[in-house]
């Protein structure tokens, strides 16, 4: 007697262990994930910083909102131990508001910004993530690990030189460290060792501090003085959108990304609910918005192995902990330690798979073309959803190219009938029917032509379309056709549509 599998249902299919009361419980997951927290609140204090003088705001507006989006992230979303806080992505998109109008239209923006992504998130747009595929995905995977790199760049050039055996040396420490013990996230340690060597022997090198002033005090409810106008909406509605629209991209590849690392599956609708409500509390105490983290997610994930929704709610509430109450510690922590964490996490993001020849020669040219458009289109704008969009346009003109050659018609002519018998094979949508046309002998087929559609499929209206030009070819040359072999579905639609899309020719 054959066991049956059960199917998993929805619920244990989305059951991601170890849970929060597993890690709770557990000592051991317990402090996984509390060291997990602090490395990653450790890296978002200089890159909060950083995205903050990108959007032209102060730098506290920039920790404030990483804080407030770590936390809400934590309860609301759907992708558990994915890190969300202020980004680059954002930064980018909505500067121009500050830069242009002021700090009251910034946060309006932050604010319908986020209400756009509820929105687009209840229309299901995270169902689309089905459509991109493969090969965007590598190359998303593969440009932010460049980008990420190269973000390091303006800590690592005019600088004093022992900066870089500093890197180095955490590059090494972080190398070594899990092979002696894996309790402590060897970024913690790498950090911790860098600081203590810059204090004790006093080298002047650039550290958290100089980035910027960090915060005394808690946020406070912001409510923007803007007019509610049309007006007002007209100039906030384009960044708005635009900025939700490149949160939510970012956010749910980086929680396919998670999925893919852990094996796991996350709730990608509900992950774009907790973004838009993350950004409105952000907005609401004057922050400036922001996505999921790619770097800091993958520190989080990859670096120090934590797999709950702990890590993600103590990487905020450290990161309030250490720039209100240890704000001078914090401040002498080296830059080149937090550098050779991201340049770590740059190397262990990128799929070196991808780039090796033995893959490169297996797999087909498109897919790898699709991957490159991808990779060169996100670093040379620095914008993550042009490079994804456009990759996803690729593959798309690309695999209706190849598949437009898949369809093929065969003729054979019985003299003894005087028909003419056209077998067509295929799946037939706008690439591949286009030529279909040009298949056929109107002039010197017989008086009755046949044509069998058996073994093809048609997909939409410019099939439809095709088709009636060709009844309508041999009718000019006073022949009769007839189709037949459609199967129910493509009969109906076939007959829904025929005759009703102009002329035929």
């Amino acid at each position: 007697m054959t066991a049956v599998t059960p199917t998993r249902d929805s619920a244990s299919r989305y059951r991601i262990e170890p849970t929060v009361m597993q890690a709770l419980r557990s000592p051991r997951l317990l402090t996984r994930e509390v060291l997990a927290g602090l490395v990653v609140a450790l890296a978002l204090i200089p890159e909060a910083i950083a995205f903050s003088i990108i959007a032209g705001v102060d730098p506290r507006v920039g920790l404030f909102s990483s804080f407030i989006m770590a936390v809400a992230i934590a309860f609301l979303g759907g992708r558990p131990a994915m890190i969300t806080a202020a980004t680059g992505a954002i930064a980018l998109v909505i500067a121009p508001v500050a830069r242009e109008y002021g700090m009251d239209y910034f946060i309006a923006t932050v604010l319908l910004g986020g209400l756009i992504q509820i929105v687009l998130s209840l229309l299901g747009v995270a169902k689309l993530m089905r459509f991109i595929p493969r090969s965007v995905m590598v190359g998303f995977v593969n440009a932010l690990a460049i980008l990420i790199f190269t973000s390091q760049f303006p800590q690592l050039i005019g600088v004093p030189w022992l900066v870089y055996p500093l890197v180095a040396g955490g590059l090494l420490v972080m190398y070594l460290m899990p092979r002696i013990t894996k309790v402590i996230p060897a970024p913690l340690v790498a950090i911790v060792l860098l600081t203590a060597a810059v204090v004790v022997f006093a080298w002047n090198v650039p550290n958290v501090g100089d980035q910027g002033e960090l915060p005394e005090s808690l946020p406070a409810l912001f409510i923007p003085n803007v007019p509610l106008t049309f007006e007002t909406l007209q100039i906030i509605a384009p960044y708005a959108l635009a900025m939700a629209v490149v949160g939510l991209l970012e956010s749910l590849m980086t929680a396919k990304l998670v999925d893919d690392i852990t094996d796991t599956h996350s709730r990608k609708t509900r992950e774009a609910l907790g973004q838009g409500a993350a950004n409105v509390l952000s907005g609401a105490f004057g922050g400036m918005g922001g996505c999921a983290m790619i770097g800091q997610t993958m520190i989080n994930v990859k670096a120090s192995g934590a797999r709950t929704r702990i890590s993600t709610f103590l990487a905020g509430v450290f990161l309030l902990i250490l720039v209100l109450a240890l704000g001078d510690v914090v401040a002498i922590i080296p830059m080149a330690a937090l550098v050779a964490v991201m340049i770590l996490v740059s190397i262990a993001t990128f799929d070196w798979h991808s780039i090796r020849w033995s893959t490169l020669k297996r797999m087909p040219k498109s897919e790898t073309a699709v991957m490159l458009i991808t990779v060169i289109a996100t670093v040379w704008t620095h914008n993550l959803a042009v490079g994804v969009i456009l990759g996803v346009i690729a593959a798309m003109i690309m695999f209706a190219r190849r598949v437009a050659h898949f369809v093929s018609v065969t003729r054979s002519v019985n003299a003894d009938t005087a028909t003419a018998h056209y077998a067509v094979d295929g799946e037939l949508f706008f690439a591949s029917s286009n030529d279909l046309t040009t298949q056929f002998e109107y002039a010197d087929d017989p008086d009755t032509v046949i044509i069998d559609m058996s073994h093809s499929h048609v997909w939409d209206a410019s099939t439809v379309a095709a088709l009636d030009a060709i009844v309508t070819k041999y009718e000019n040359h006073g022949k009769t056709v007839t189709i037949e072999g459609l199967n129910d579905t493509a009969a109906a639609f076939h007959g829904r549509l025929t005759g009703n899309l102009g002329a035929g020719h």
